[in-house]
């Protein structure tokens, strides 16, 4: 009796840090996000210093949403913080000043002006380039009258996979002395990513991506990275997949024996996907996503001849 009530708990639990999703489901809602975090990360790149490989650029999951973390400014330091438990876009600066937006249906444009008169209220100078990076068409934010959905539900079953893979990038993190970024959100694809550096240079990238300089490309992948990531899809790929890429990209890394079973290479895509349908109804998910991880980075290592003393065992610590 205890068995079956620790194993439905279990259950319960893994619903709960796993849910089902549906791109369907929250495409317009997502949409709607992803659109917001282009403003909100375009003033964290404003007002931070130049990180390498545009580190200063990108948000971080938090236990309410996703964070700007601290922003330096005149008088001191703010926070722009998405709350996807209260639904409120949340300011606060080290003066003691606060200020929300409710988050809801409505435009862009209207989003924009919210935020903005916000920032005019708390006194933070800041101007930014209005138009969205990675995507094609881009809109300028302010001529953006289009009406936008906002399900609560949605976004926020949404948010809860993000902390669960957060946690897992975490551990992935860990297990690397090279150079390595933070656990980070880039709003330009609304990805969440961890990247591990070889420390050796790579060659020139050729860029391609929309709406995004050819120098912040060639200076984000001015040396060897595997990178991992999760992505919760569009409508030309609609459903939420976990991927990982290197750059470059040797002739026998799609070769690689990766896992789990479910994970394949793309070479229209030139990397590693692994559907999130695929952890979510995994026993063990963490292990899963884990696995495609190590596995996806072994592939890159090995043909990129990567040092292996990069890695490190902390477990004994």
């Amino acid at each position: 009796m205890v068995s079956n009530i620790n194993s439905y708990s279990n259950f319960i639990l893994m619903y709960k840090t796993w849910p089902k999703i549906h791109y369907q489901d929250y495409k317009e809602t997502v949409s709607a996000v992803h659109l917001w975090t282009q403003i909100i990360g375009k003033i964290r790149l404003r007002k931070m210093p130049w990180l390498n490989h545009s580190w200063h650029v990108s948000l971080y999951v938090t236990p309410r949403g996703f964070t700007t973390g601290s922003i330096p400014y005149d008088q001191g330091l703010f926070e722009i913080e998405f709350n996807f438990i209260d639904h409120q876009l949340n300011f606060s600066t080290s003066e003691g000043s606060n200020s929300f937006i409710e988050l809801g249906p409505g435009t862009i444009a209207e989003f924009h002006k919210s935020v903005f008169d916000r920032m005019e209220q708390l006194k933070v100078g800041v101007q930014i380039y209005p138009v969205p990076n990675e995507m094609d068409p881009a809109i300028p934010f302010a001529e953006d009258l289009r009406p936008q959905t906002y399900e609560p539900d949605q976004m926020r079953k949404l948010w809860e996979v993000f902390v669960s893979v957060h946690k897992v990038f975490l551990k992935f993190r860990a297990g690397f002395i090279g150079k390595c970024s933070p656990v980070h959100l880039f709003w330009g694809a609304f990805d969440l990513a961890v990247t591990r550096f070889s420390g050796k240079k790579a060659p020139e990238h050729p860029g391609g991506m929309p709406n995004i300089p050819l120098k912040v490309m060639q200076e984000a992948y001015s040396h060897e990275v595997s990178s991992a990531g999760f992505w919760p899809g569009n409508n030309d790929f609609p459903q939420p997949v976990f991927y990982s890429y290197c750059y470059p990209t040797p002739g026998e890394y799609s070769r690689q024996a990766v896992s789990p079973e479910q994970a394949f290479y793309s070479h229209e895509m030139g990397e590693f996907f692994l559907p999130y349908q695929a952890v979510q109804e995994s026993s063990d998910p963490e292990g899963i996503l884990y696995g495609f991880l190590e596995s996806t980075y072994r592939a890159a290592a090995v043909t990129g001849y990567w040092d292996p003393g990069l890695e490190f065992d902390f477990s004994d610590f």
